[in-house]
């Protein structure tokens, strides 16, 4: 059948249409292929190098590649440790943002807010932060509302408390030692006095600005306490050696906020490794573009790990109750 030339021009559009429709649908597949495929760059800073903040910041790496963002694969990962210099904070922050990395994970209190304060922009996803919203990162921990999201680590303030007196049940005053820079160390703080109020037991302080000034104030409470109780305090926490130089000869018994038993008889504390993973997760979310860091609620630890040093116990000559190793051997 001949078709009119009226006919003729119609078929045409229609073809070049489909032709156009399948292009098109092509250059879609395409895209979320690539897009699958693109590669993200991420930036780590991590405030100061010791145990916990190591173990978050292997979960954060793992808790990616558990989320599809493998390193060698798909993600490359720029990662600085800041030595605990505010310095060295700031350049690394700027170099991250220079660099125009795609997501940047701050490991404790100050990388975070320095971190906050070099971008707007950049989604910031953190670890190893007590308190955001007192930490002046978010508007709130449940609407954050900026660029800032992460998990928190605080601790079980008063069941570590608790646990202290369950160690030294004749302990009428506790001490506690804390970086005076450290909001976070400060606001934990505020909480062991008022347990401990409830408890009718006295907090006696001493406050440190850097390592160096560990061994002075340890000595300025030997003698005055019964028994000695550390927030997470990240200076505190990388220079225990130098703490428990004092500590020991003085059979003086600890407990700390992180879950590392050097020189504590016993701790319940935040498993790091696992709060850093869930921070990969958060991440991987991020970058995936199913969430947004303002939409986020900061995230918490439910579950805490009874950890207990029978050997410093044997040296600083303390029986740990039945009931703290049962917990413990109950992990």
């Amino acid at each position: 059948m001949k078709l009119s030339k009226k006919a003729r021009v119609l078929a045409a559009a229609l073809a070049l249409t489909l032709a156009a429709g399948i292009m098109g649908g092509c250059g879609g597949d395409k895209k979320e292929e690539a897009a699958a495929k693109k590669t993200v760059n991420v930036g780590i800073v991590q405030l100061v190098e010791h145990a916990s903040l190591d173990a978050a910041n292997k979960g954060f790496v793992d808790g990616l590649a558990a989320n599809g963002f493998k390193e060698g694969e798909n993600v490359v990962f720029d990662r600085q440790n800041a030595q605990a210099d505010q310095s060295n904070l700031q350049n690394i922050a700027h170099r991250f943002v220079s660099n125009k990395v795609d997501l940047i994970c701050a490991i404790a209190t100050p990388a975070a807010q320095t971190a906050a304060n070099a971008t707007k922009d950049i989604p910031v996803v953190s670890t190893a932060v007590t308190d955001y919203e007192a930490a002046k990162l978010v508007a709130s921990n449940e609407k954050p509302g900026g660029n800032v999201t992460g998990t928190s680590d605080m601790n079980p303030i008063k069941e570590q408390l608790d646990l202290l007196l369950k160690l030294v049940p004749d302990a009428k005053v506790v001490g506690t030692i804390y970086s005076s820079s450290e909001v976070n160390s400060q606001m934990q703080v505020e909480l062991l006095k008022k347990y401990a109020a409830e408890r009718g037991v006295e907090v006696k302080e001493a406050t440190v600005s850097s390592v160096n000034d560990i061994q002075q104030a340890a000595h300025s409470l030997i003698g005055e306490i019964d028994c000695l109780y550390l927030p997470t305090d990240n200076v505190m926490a990388s220079a225990v050696p130098t703490l428990i130089s004092v500590t020991e000869p003085a059979k003086l018994v600890m407990t700390c906020g992180w879950p590392d038993t050097e020189g504590s008889v016993a701790v319940i504390g935040i498993n790091y490794y696992e709060l850093g993973k869930q921070t990969g997760e958060m991440a991987a979310k991020i970058l995936k573009g199913e969430a947004k860091p303002a939409e986020m609620p900061i995230e918490t630890q439910k579950k805490f790990k009874v950890i207990v040093n029978k050997k410093v116990a044997e040296r600083l000559g303390v029986t740990v109750p039945e009931e703290i190793l049962k917990a413990a051997e109950a992990e």
